[in-house]
């Protein structure tokens, strides 16, 4: 089963657009996503419904941030995406008639219940500020220069 990166991949891209001196286009924020343009305007459009991110058109326009690093939550932009689940455990039946099938669902029900909540809180202590300050604290590491987007390496 291959596993989401939409938040990883959302949360890549935002801190690319701190980075940057403008607006960044969506084809080379798809680029640094991997992806083509088409899906990242729609992952971008639930951030701008949320009033994260802004975007105009024409010469000069793109994506940009449009409020302050330090009020968004890794939780605020997973919710903005659409708040999928983090925890992908499956029942072998939904609605089993078997006693047996009953017992593990509700054990592992309330095991992915009280796993999500946690990940949703840890995430809400989180702001986009606090992932920026621990990028530049590992650029300065590691005496790297100032990081565009354009010069985007999947080293980084």
């Amino acid at each position: 089963m291959k596993s989401n990166s939409q938040l990883s991949d959302v949360l890549h891209v935002l801190l690319h657009m701190a980075e940057g001196d403008g607006p960044s286009t969506s084809e080379a924020l798809a680029a640094a996503m991997q992806t083509h343009p088409v899906v990242l305007r729609r992952l971008m459009g639930g951030l701008r419904e949320a009033g994260f991110v802004a975007s105009a058109k024409g010469h000069g326009g793109g994506w940009v941030l449009s409020c302050p690093l330090d009020r968004v939550t890794l939780r605020d932009v997973h919710e903005a995406l659409g708040g999928a689940s983090l925890v992908s455990l499956g029942f072998r039946e939904e609605h089993p008639e078997c006693l047996v099938a009953r017992a593990v669902n509700d054990a592992l029900g309330t095991a992915v219940q009280e796993a999500e909540a946690l990940l949703l809180k840890r995430l809400g202590a989180v702001t986009l500020a606090t992932l920026s300050r621990d990028f530049h604290q590992r650029m300065v590491g590691l005496g790297h220069a100032p990081h565009r987007l354009e010069e985007h390496h999947h080293e980084d």
